[in-house]
Order: C-alpha cells, then sequence, then structure tokens
C-alpha cells in the first residue's frame, strides 16, 4: 500500500472502533460496475455494498432525483404529510403487489418493526397471550445487529457478551420444513426466514422447500415474513426471491437495493392486517418516510424496473454461475447461486477465503468472504457479458493458487 492508502487506513485505525476488517484499499469513485481507489486503480465490483448498489455505483437517473429532492425539501418528519410519501408508497405497492407499506431506514429497523408488527397483531387478531408470542427464525440467519436481533443470531461473534437477550424466538434449521411443522404451537405468531441465507455464504434451500413453508403458514395461521433485503428488487433474477417458487410472504422486508446506494431507506410490506394493528404513536421514525428517502427510492425503482435490470441479472447469473462452475480447481468444493448472488465454497485445507480476495484485488476485483472459506460474487445488475468473462478469467486464474 502507498503511503497516502496507509495514512488513510492508519486514522481509521487510530479513531474507529474495531468493528469491521476492510480489504486494504481506499475506494474514492465509482460508476456503474466500477469504483476507484485513491491511487487511480480500477476495480470491478463484486460486492456491491452486499447489494445495496445493484443499480449500478451513481447511477445518473437516482442521482438527478436526489438532487432536485435536496434542493426542494429533505425532511419533515411524520408530523406532517410530505408530497413525496404517497406516490412512494402507490408504486412500491404497485409493484409487489402490497397491500400496506411502512418506511424505515435501515434493514434492522424494517426487521424490529416486523417483529413488533407481528407480535401485535398475534395479541389483537390471532389471539395469542399476551407476553407468550413465539417467533420462529433459522439457524445461521443475518437480520441485522441491533439487540432484539443478535439475540436469536446461531453466530457466537454476533452474540458474545451482548446478553441478556429478549425471549420469544425459537431456532430451527434452515431448509427443513419438517422442523418448521414440529415447532409451530398456537402461539406461533411468524416465521421469519431469508429466502436465500446470504450472509451465511449465499445458501440455498431445497427446492420446494418454500412451497411447503407457505402451506404451514397458511394452514397453522402463522405469518411468513420473508427477510428479502439482500434478495430483493432483482439480486436473485427475479422482483423478489419469493417468486423462484410462486408464493407471497405475509409481510416482505426490503432495504439496501431500495435506494441504489444513494441513501438509507427500508420497508416493511403487509398483504393483510399485520400492519393493520398499528396506531398513532405506537411505532415511528423521524427519518422513515422522509421525502428525501422517498424520492431516491422512486428512482431506484424506476430504473431497476424501465432499464431490464431483474432480467440482465437472470441472465448475467446464469452465465457467471455456469462460468464458475467450469473452473477446475482442487480449491472449489463448491459453487452455487441464484441470479447474481453468488458463491464459491473453498475446501478448508485451501486456506483462508480473505486472501484469494486479496489475490482478487491485485487482479482488479474486489469481493468479500464470509465465515472462513467463501467467496462471496455480487456485481451490480447492470453488469454486462464482456464483464462477466473478463471476471471469471481472473477468478479462474486466482482461484488455481494454493493459499494454504
Amino acid at each position: 500500500m502507498s503511503a497516502s492508502v496507509i495514512d488513510f487506513v492508519a486514522t481509521e485505525a487510530r479513531f474507529g472502533a474495531h468493528n469491521y476488517e476492510p480489504i486494504g484499499v481506499v475506494l474514492s469513485r465509482g460508476e456503474g460496475v466500477w469504483v476507484w481507489d485513491t491511487e487511480g486503480n480500477r476495480y470491478l465490483d463484486c460486492l456491491s455494498a452486499y447489494s445495496a448498489v445493484s443499480q449500478g455505483h451513481c447511477h445518473p437517473k437516482i442521482l438527478a432525483a436526489m438532487v432536485e429532492q435536496a434542493h426542494r425539501l429533505t425532511l419533515t418528519s411524520r408530523a406532517f404529510h410530505n408530497d413525496q410519501l404517497a406516490p412512494f408508497y402507490e408504486e412500491i405497492a404497485a409493484l409487489t403487489g402490497s397491500h400496506k407499506v411502512l418506511p424505515m431506514n435501515s434493514g434492522a429497523e424494517a426487521v424490529e418493526s416486523a417483529i413488533k408488527s407481528v407480535r401485535k397483531w398475534g395479541y389483537e387478531v390471532k389471539g395469542v397471550p399476551d407476553g407468550h408470542a413465539e417467533i420462529i427464525v433459522c439457524a445461521n440467519n443475518f437480520h441485522g445487529r441491533t439487540l432484539g436481533i443478535v439475540g436469536f443470531s446461531t453466530d457466537p461473534d454476533t452474540r458474545a457478551h451482548f446478553g441478556p437477550f429478549a425471549p420469544g424466538f425459537k431456532i430451527i434449521p434452515f431448509g427443513d420444513a419438517a422442523a418448521l411443522a414440529e415447532a409451530i404451537t398456537p402461539n406461533t405468531v411468524a416465521f421469519l426466514v431469508e429466502p436465500i441465507q446470504g450472509e451465511a455464504g449465499v445458501i440455498l434451500p431445497p427446492a420446494g422447500y418454500f412451497t411447503e413453508v407457505r402451506e404451514l403458514c397458511t394452514t397453522n395461521n402463522v405469518m411468513l415474513v420473508l427477510d428479502e433485503i439482500q434478495t430483493g428488487l432483482g439480486r436473485t433474477g427475479k422482483l423478489l426471491a419469493e417468486q423462484h417458487e410462486g408464493i407471497e410472504a405475509d409481510v416482505t422486508l426490503l432495504g439496501k437495493a431500495l435506494s441504489g446506494g444513494f441513501y438509507p431507506v427500508s420497508a416493511v410490506l403487509s398483504n393483510n392486517d399485520v400492519l393493520g394493528t398499528l396506531r398513532p404513536g405506537q411505532h415511528g421514525s423521524t427519518f422513515g418516510g422522509n421525502p428525501l428517502a422517498c424520492a431516491v427510492a422512486r428512482a431506484a425503482l424506476r430504473v431497476l424496473t424501465e432499464e431490464g435490470m431483474i432480467e440482465n441479472a437472470a441472465r448475467q447469473g446464469a452465465r457467471f454461475l455456469e462460468g464458475l462452475k467450469d473452473i477446475r480447481a482442487n480449491t472449489i468444493r463448491e459453487v452455487r447461486g441464484r441470479g447474481l448472488m453468488l458463491a464459491v465454497e473453498l475446501h478448508p485445507e485451501a486456506g483462508r477465503a480473505r486472501h484469494y480476495c486479496e489475490a482478487l484485488q491485485g487482479m482488479g476485483i474486489l469481493a468479500k468472504d464470509t465465515h472462513e472459506q467463501t467467496i462471496r460474487i455480487a456485481p451490480p445488475l447492470v453488469i454486462t457479458s464482456d464483464q462477466v468473462d473478463w471476471a471469471l478469467e481472473r477468478l479462474a486464474s486466482t482461484l488455481t493458487q494454493d493459499f494454504s
């Protein structure tokens, strides 16, 4: 690293909490699928800020919407109406088929809001005794990092020394419909689950799993809450990942790509009376639903659909997945994914995935490791065939190396 890069990294280390372990690159500019560091080196972004920059870095139409709205009105709080919230509601509801929308800021806030809402629904509509509501979640889940959420994580690093945690959660294996059936009781109000477990290493459930899950939830009057904060808005080659099995969640959580990376925006979408239980004063957010956020989200949704990004994710994802599977390297244990949400899991004896990510940086690709042995690959949905092939050449060259 050059002296200037070292200085940036050292200053971060001196003043910042050490709760991240970034790859050793300092980025200063982005456009489309590309980012540039402070030294002028160009990289293909294969993380997309954990899928938040699905529309590509600094998309000009989203940027224009943000600048225009910033000149007009940025924040009113929900104490007053604004002229961007109603159109945002209408447009996202029409796009997703939802009946009610609750706007928030971060993905974790959307998850916390859903937990509160389904519990309230359980007490007031389903008739669960007060204080006894149960929510079922999956092992190896990732739904955020607030205290409420980490209480039902199974990752020791996420939980250690942060307790005591709130009760009311049951943990079952992901992809096991029989385990869900066994865990449901009359006090179960919801099943909260990711369609694909992203942070766990892009883990896909067995085919037909969510069809069974939907049937179980319907039969037992349990709300199916799908956390589509990473998988939603085109990442898997469909608008929502639930569409791959033709089901519909009762509650859907969106975030990340909802703003194209410009601003924190999330939303809880409901297809029934779950959100209808909320009354004035019972839940809120100063910034949730602010006019700047709504204008940005509206533009982000427009370009996603008008520019064919979802269809492109399906095409290029299939090309990328096939190309990864064609790489003949003893280091690779498994390649998996759907759309442009992909992962390469390495054999333990191949060494840490981080070493391969650092080598990829030298080849002009930025990817991120997870759980020691897995490299995640999630470029912006605007990636082209030529760019996929360019990336595959460098991945093949890197994955045949030995970093054990």
